[in-house]
């Protein structure tokens, strides 16, 4: 610097990232993710890394593997974080960021055991990220996992302001002997539908670009069909199947009852299906047994979009699907169906011989 002159020093709060403040914001996350401990938690948020004990009984199904797998899975929210800009309400994505981990690995046949976060943002504001994190703790309470770790990132002039990204990351075990075969889905079997909650967390870029700007829709606008207002339709949470799964493989422990498990997230009932078949048979689902939510026939009408591409973005009114020996599909969707497990299931297609694909009818 040439002499005679001077200038203030700068601090990190003059580059836009206030350490006091996420300090702070941190200590009140740690207390609410220590609701989430049990007795394998063996360290929490704070160090450069968390602890979880695999000793004894562990996870929802509360057993001991005696050949353990662990599985791994990561996702984020999409584009409905906009939808949470935009009304400024930040309680449900947590929840959604949850569902969306958690669901992918029940669909594995694993027993989610702790879940890690990360929540990026150009400028920290300590109210918002305490309630995203709220709805992480709901979501990991739901799903009976730890929320063992997280990270939070503070970027200057990398979001626009008011703005924010979320990443999670789902771990689980199964026992190695327990992991489904796709080979033993055969002709015959039955598709048991497990209801969604409405979008979920898929779809969203379309959603938005057929409501808000072809249909001229505005996200407070009351929606008497929908029961709210299009904003809180659009922000229901994704649904989270950790009860049902582990309530029917818990009664039902054999491979050859429950077959494969698929998660109808982004890609529809199209895409996310194939992924449990064989190449040598199809799945066949009957339009008429779905009974989607009234917000999918909205979005179609207002942005003028074909059937096929409704079911190839998104989930159209099933959230999970399990392929199961017709001999125990009606009982398995019962089972589904009981007050203690609060779901709305039935059957809603078979298993024919094919090609791998899905053919609705």
């Amino acid at each position: 610097m040439p002499e005679g002159h001077s200038r203030d020093k700068l601090t990190y709060r003059d580059a836009g990232v206030d350490i006091d403040a996420a300090d702070k914001a941190l200590d009140r996350i740690g207390k609410l993710a220590q609701k989430t401990y049990g007795p394998h938690v063996l360290s929490g948020l704070g160090g450069f890394g968390g602890l979880f004990s695999l000793d004894g009984s562990i996870g929802l199904l509360g057993k001991h593997y005696d050949d353990p797998v662990l599985v791994a899975c990561t996702d984020g929210v999409g584009t409905k974080l906009k939808v949470a800009f935009a009304t400024n309400r930040h309680g449900t994505v947590g929840i959604d960021l949850v569902a969306m981990n958690v669901n992918d690995l029940l669909a594995m046949g694993a027993d989610p055991l702790f879940f890690l976060d990360y929540f990026a943002t150009g400028k920290l504001e300590p109210e918002v990220i305490v309630e995203v994190i709220e709805g992480i703790v709901e979501g990991c309470r739901q799903s009976g996992m730890a929320l063992l770790g997280g990270e939070t990132a503070e970027m200057p002039d990398m979001y626009a302001p008011g703005e924010y990204d979320l990443a999670g990351f789902c771990v689980g075990v199964m026992e190695r002997r327990k992991s489904f075969e796709r080979d033993k889905i055969e002709p015959g079997d039955l598709l048991v539908g497990i209801a969604s909650s409405g979008l979920h967390s898929n779809g969203f870029s379309l959603a938005r670009k057929a409501l808000l700007e072809a249909g001229g829709r505005s996200l407070d606008e009351p929606v008497p069909e929908l029961g709210c207002n299009l904003g809180e339709a659009m922000l229901r949470p994704t649904r989270i199947y950790a009860k049902a799964v582990t309530a029917v493989l818990k009664r039902y422990t054999v491979k050859e009852v429950v077959k494969g498990i698929a998660h109808i997230t982004g890609g529809g009932l199209i895409d996310n299906l194939p992924r449990v078949l064989p190449s040598r048979v199809d799945a066949v689902v009957e339009k008429a047994a779905l009974n989607p939510d009234p917000i999918f026939g909205m979005i179609q009408g207002s942005g003028g979009i074909d059937e096929e591409e409704m079911y190839h973005v998104f989930n159209m009114g099933i959230g999970m699907v399990m392929v199961c020996s017709s001999y125990y599909a009606k009982a398995i969707a019962r089972t589904l169906n009981t007050k203690k497990v609060g779901e709305k299931a039935s059957i809603i297609g078979k298993i024919e011989e094919g090609t791998g694909q899905v053919r609705l009818v």
